[in-house]
């Protein structure tokens, strides 16, 4: 019962990590890509954002909900498992430990995110545009811990969906497996381009 009961756990810990977490951190960025436009384009897509219906709902039951047990399981993972370098081999092993590293380090990354935007928004009323991400990224400390927050996040982004594939039994032969790792690895190239050109795009501006 025990096994059963951490099997279902481990599936929908990495279900959650690509859907609908894995989803939402594309819009995101996709949303972010749009300050190197400029100011108005930005404003325009985060403002747009702002205005869905039934958002609150939707931020609560799509994005905070299953971040939250994605987290706090995800944790429990990162001090209770062990690689398996048998299994997977040399590489795959490391890709298992930067995942638990990039794992901790996402999660401060984000709780610390949500707390200067969309808590000081709830909390305090400020807008959330693109002063407000100048305003943060000026201090070099809080820019510098942005570009390390954002490439931890999309790489444990990219090497979960990895092994999505692997735990929901989509890539079950060698070669599938190393098909998908070029594909993650594009996934992570992407998106880690778009996070870093939306966040010189904001220091640029200030």
């Amino acid at each position: 019962m025990a096994e059963n009961r951490e099997f279902f756990y481990r599936r929908l810990h990495s279900l959650l990590g690509v859907i609908p977490i894995g989803l939402f951190l594309m819009q995101h960025l996709v949303v972010n890509h749009f300050s190197t436009y400029g100011p108005e384009a930005f404003n325009a897509a985060a403002h747009f954002m702002e205005s869905l219906p039934l958002r609150l709902g939707l931020e609560i039951f799509v994005i905070y909900l299953p971040l939250l047990f994605h987290a706090i399981y995800g944790v429990y993972i990162a001090f209770t498992a062990s690689p398996n370098s048998f299994k997977f081999g040399y590489f795959r092993n490391w890709m298992f430990v930067l995942q638990r590293i990039t794992g901790i380090i996402t999660l401060i990354f984000v709780v610390w995110h949500v707390w200067e935007t969309r808590l000081a928004n709830a909390i305090y009323g400020t807008e959330i545009n693109f002063d407000l991400m100048v305003t943060i990224l000026e201090e070099p400390f809080m820019f510098w811990f942005y570009i390390v927050g954002v490439i931890s996040t999309v790489f444990h982004f990219a090497n979960g969906l990895w092994s999505f594939f692997v735990t929901w039994g989509i890539t079950v032969t060698p070669r599938s497996q190393v098909i998908m790792t070029y594909i993650t690895i594009g996934v992570f190239a992407i998106f880690t381009y778009m996070g870093i050109a939306s966040l010189i795009a904001f220091v640029s501006a200030s």
